[in-house]
């Protein structure tokens, strides 16, 4: 089988054991294994990729670095195809971001695109149950934060309303682009310290476009439900994009 890999001419050229790694994931697509069914022998895997055997193990524990191999010892043990879980697969992303020193605005470039679009798609299309958890979630911070830990708190929360909805995508990559940027931006927020000082500007626009979004998405007028989410996502920019600045300028300061 041919080591084949995408790659920039600027990207550096891919080790034996990475490339054999590569092989064997697009191996695995092409025989259509799933999650949990066995993976060949190590003979079998030299005979198969035509690799010794220190190459073929090497590139097998790339493979459970990244979590696509669980090995397993004893009777019934060998190598099995294993399911990356979102956690994981957020981590992995996140770290590859970690030194990008991205900006708020980076963040909302893509959310302002996004988040509009998978709220029009999912207008009259939701549970009462599922809808009413969205207002469970509205109803944790009914009141703006008086301390900068219950203003870290609501941030959070009012960003998992988000990562919320986008659970009810059908739409997989989308689901997993607009929990990945929530769970960054609730990270940047944190670590950045952008929930202090408490802005109530910011928690009562931002709550009052979610009362009337999840009312939007309850009458099934994708319409409305497009307008409110592009105008809560433009307006937490502005508002965030302002937090950041005064962050930078204490930063500066001190």
């Amino acid at each position: 089988m041919p080591l084949v890999t995408t790659r920039s001419k600027d990207e550096p050229r891919l080790s034996r054991p990475v490339r054999v790694a590569e092989a064997i994931k697009d191996w695995v697509v092409e025989k259509g294994l799933k999650a949990g069914d066995r993976l060949p022998s190590e003979p079998e895997m030299i005979e198969q990729f035509g690799m010794a055997k220190g190459t073929i193990r090497e590139a097998m524990r790339i493979l459970e670095a990244q979590g696509l191999v669980r090995t397993r010892t004893g009777p019934g043990g060998g190598s099995f195809v294993h399911e990356v879980s979102k956690q994981r697969a957020r981590a992995l992303l996140g770290n590859y971001f970690y030194f990008k020193d991205l900006t708020i605005a980076d963040i909302y470039e893509l959310r302002c695109t996004l988040e509009p679009q998978l709220a029009a798609s999912l207008a009259g299309k939701l549970s009462d149950e599922f809808l009413d958890q969205l207002e469970e979630n509205i109803a944790s911070y009914p009141e703006p934060a008086q301390t900068a830990d219950e203003e870290r708190e609501q941030h959070i929360a009012s960003l998992r309303f988000h990562a919320l909805l986008a659970t009810q995508s059908k739409n997989k990559l989308l689901a997993f682009l607009i929990d990945f940027m929530t769970n960054m931006l609730a990270d940047l927020t944190v670590y950045r310290k952008l929930y202090n000082p408490p802005n109530v500007e910011l928690w009562q626009k931002g709550r009052d476009y979610q009362v009337h979004l999840v009312q939007a998405l309850r009458d099934g007028d994708a319409k409305a439900a497009h307008q409110i989410m592009g105008d809560h996502m433009a307006t937490a920019q502005t508002l965030m994009s302002l937090q950041e600045a005064e962050m930078q300028k204490r930063f500066m300061s001190e």
